[in-house]
């Protein structure tokens, strides 16, 4: 969904606009053109934005109180954090942490074109809580760097694709559960292509109290829940028990995860849904995909096929009444 869209030659005006719309800050550059564009799309509690400078513009601004990532297309960005003074250089292709949540900073933006992509970081200890070996501390990114070039395409990928894909269809952006699968993708993808303090091992009353009963209250939970947005710290929490205990009772009694279980679930409302519709009205394997939180369409229908043994327009189609 689009939020704000912005369009000026004025160096007064943007300034004025990027502290409304970030952080209060100042600019400043000695330029001739001084056309910035501005735009914000919003994907849940996660926003995308793209910006463009058609000159060279210094900044210093406060704290966003959001994670910031950049996504540089074009020209470069030189950031400066405070008060540690640590510099970084980025050009096209790269993607980094622009700013933690609770730091100030500074930098040049030259002649750039780039993507913001900023988030609550508590979306990152709430994805996190359903990563083997999780901390029970709030979780925080330690580097601004990619670990490796496969975690940064991934990352620019999923940017891509809450860009281009969420944003632009106007249905999609509107279903809450591939809202939330979205906005918890990315947060898995900062996970893996930034260095954290997500990681600890189960202690030993994780292990002790992850028997049947426990494996059966977090089942009953999911199933009760499953059209909701979860994550495993919910499930937790309504059964009363450490994050780590519900993992390991998962895998020990089922061989899978609390969030494999729900989609298992998920999966199984959706193939209700198509065997229920009526193959000759409105209802669309997309549509029924996004209501259940599957918002890749290839990887919902390998699932569906797996489990089913025929695809979901089949099922649409044959077994409607």
């Amino acid at each position: 969904m689009k939020e704000l869209d912005f369009d000026s030659e004025d160096l007064e005006v943007t300034e004025e606009f990027l502290s409304r719309a970030y952080t209060r800050m100042q600019i400043g550059g000695d330029v001739e053109q001084t056309r910035a564009h501005v735009s914000r799309n919003v994907v849940g509690s996660v926003s995308v934005d793209d910006l463009e400078f058609s000159y060279d513009m210094s900044h210093d601004a406060g704290t966003l109180g959001k994670i910031c990532l950049g996504n540089v297309h074009s020209g470069s960005i030189v950031r400066q954090y405070f008060p540690d003074g640590e510099e970084g250089f980025f050009g096209p292709g790269d993607v980094f942490v622009y700013t933690p949540h609770d730091r100030p900073y500074a930098g040049v933006i030259r002649r750039s074109s780039y993507n913001l992509v900023m988030f609550d970081p508590q979306l990152l200890t709430r994805v996190a809580a359903g990563l083997p070996g999780r901390r029970p501390d709030p979780v925080r990114l330690v580097g601004d760097r990619p670990v490796s070039p496969a975690a940064a395409q991934h990352l620019r990928r999923t940017i891509a694709y809450l860009r281009d894909g969420v944003c632009a269809d106007p249905e999609l952006s509107q279903q809450p559960l591939l809202v939330s699968a979205a906005s918890q993708l990315l947060a898995a993808s900062v996970l893996v292509a930034f260095p954290n303090t997500a990681t600890t091992e189960p202690t030993g009353a994780d292990r002790r109290d992850a028997h049947s009963d426990t494996l059966r209250r977090a089942v009953a939970y999911i199933d009760e829940h499953a059209d909701q947005d979860l994550s495993v710290a919910d499930i937790a929490a309504a059964i009363h028990v450490s994050v780590r205990t519900v993992q390991v009772a998962f895998r020990r009694h089922l061989d899978t995860t609390p969030m494999g279980y729900l989609r298992q679930v998920r999966l199984s409302h959706a193939h209700a849904d198509l065997v229920a519709a009526d193959p000759s009205g409105t209802v669309t394997v997309t549509a029924v995909a996004a209501r259940w939180g599957f918002f890749q369409l290839g990887r919902f229908a390998a699932a569906y096929r797996a489990a089913y043994g025929c695809s979901p327009h089949q099922t649409l189609v044959q077994r409607g009444p």
